[in-house]
């Protein structure tokens, strides 16, 4: 798999714990592994949220009502002049 670098700031504290306590080696593996697992607990609470959302009475509600709006720019750029 390619890698790409990155350069980021971490608070010193953090920074010296991560240092003090991962061998060098290892730094970049424990970093991607700890991301990747943040971001897919992240993941699933959006899911979640979305699915709650979905669920609910008055957000299908508001999404009706929204959906029987007319776009009163619609058809409005189609003969806009050229510049």
């Amino acid at each position: 798999m390619a890698a790409i670098k990155m350069t980021f700031s971490l608070p010193e504290a953090l920074a010296r714990r991560f240092v003090r306590l991962v061998p060098p080696r290892e730094r970049s593996k424990y970093l991607a592994a700890a991301l990747e697992t943040t971001l897919n607990q992240r993941r699933q609470e959006l899911i979640e949220a979305c699915e709650a959302a979905n669920a609910d009475a008055e957000v299908a509600a508001i999404e009706q009502e929204m959906d029987a709006l007319d776009d009163p720019l619609e058809g409005h750029w189609n003969d806009a002049p050229a510049r």
